[in-house]
């Protein structure tokens, strides 16, 4: 792990999203979690976080919105096996208009240190035209004030560098 990562300490000081253990079910050939469930998992903890700025699950059939995964960026840390118990830790970084920023951190609570970390941009859809559109003015609100409890926070995500808010 790279010290430009924030600790296991401060992330495990974040609330928690998909916690679970690692089932035989996603293991792979090498004996460790597959990538398409560092992703998934990732993806769960993400839509669990956005329950509270006003993002609901089921945001596409309640209210004709839906977010999309635009990019990613995937950094690998530590492998992470069957039975491990592990969490989702989310940091939202910015918006714009129609998007946002986050840093979704996968953490190995078994041996309490940070797996794998993905960067991603998501965009704000109207579902009757699949379109991007802006935020609803709740959402933002509910965006920009999370935005600003996770800069108030004693240390920086470690950004990719290869994404931003357009």
């Amino acid at each position: 792990m790279t010290s430009d990562h924030p600790t296991y300490e401060q992330l495990a000081a974040l609330p928690e999203f998909s916690a679970q253990g690692v089932p035989t079910a996603f293991e792979d050939i090498n004996g460790h979690l597959n990538v398409r469930h560092y992703v998934g998992i990732a993806s769960e903890g993400l839509d669990e976080s956005l329950v509270d700025v006003g993002i609901l699950q089921n945001w596409p059939t309640v209210a004709g919105h839906a977010v999309f995964s635009a990019e990613h960026h995937l950094t690998y840390l530590s492998e992470l096996r069957t039975g491990d118990r592990i969490s989702v830790r989310v940091r939202l970084v910015g918006r714009s208009q129609r998007a946002a920023h986050a840093v979704v951190y996968l953490l190995d609570d078994s041996h309490q240190k940070l797996s794998c970390v993905i960067e991603e941009i998501f965009l704000h859809l109207d579902m009757g035209t699949r379109r991007t559109a802006p935020w609803p003015e709740d959402v933002a609100a509910g965006l920009d004030a999370r935005i600003a409890e996770h800069q108030a926070l004693s240390w920086q995500p470690a950004l990719s560098g290869s994404m931003a808010l357009r």
